[in-house]
């Protein structure tokens, strides 16, 4: 059960950091941000599962790779501002990390305008004339 090593290893780090936060704020907000980033490094390993998964799913389907990748990074794009967002307001700079939502925002858009023209281009060709 990973699940459980991670809320474990987050309930920890959450109560070395409260204590530790009386003393020496610094050092508890790197230790969240170790914490976090450790947690992540953990489902690195799932994360390539899913995405080979996904890869074999499409090739079996005959859908062109492009599209795939281009929605794999649009999903990563999402999951690292979220990140990157969340590590911000922890350090306290909410202003910083609405930025970075809207970045993640602006580049998921910019992304996602070739699938966009291919499906509208698609929709228009099944309307009758």
């Amino acid at each position: 059960m990973e699940i459980l090593k991670i809320v474990g290893i987050a309930l920890v780090a959450t109560f070395l950091a409260l204590i530790v936060k009386e003393q020496k704020p610094n050092f508890a907000f790197l230790l969240i941000v170790f914490t976090g980033c450790a947690i992540f490094l953990f489902l690195a390993d799932k994360i390539y599962e899913v995405i080979t998964m996904i890869e074999k799913i499409a090739i079996n389907a005959n859908v062109n790779m492009v599209y795939l990748e281009t929605i794999l990074k649009i999903i990563g794009i999402a999951y690292i501002a979220e990140f990157a967002s969340q590590i911000t307001k922890d350090a306290g700079q909410g202003a910083i990390a609405s930025k970075i939502e809207l970045a993640g925002k602006v580049l998921i858009l910019a992304m996602a305008i070739p699938i966009l023209t291919v499906i509208i281009e698609t929709i228009i060709k099944l309307i009758p004339s």
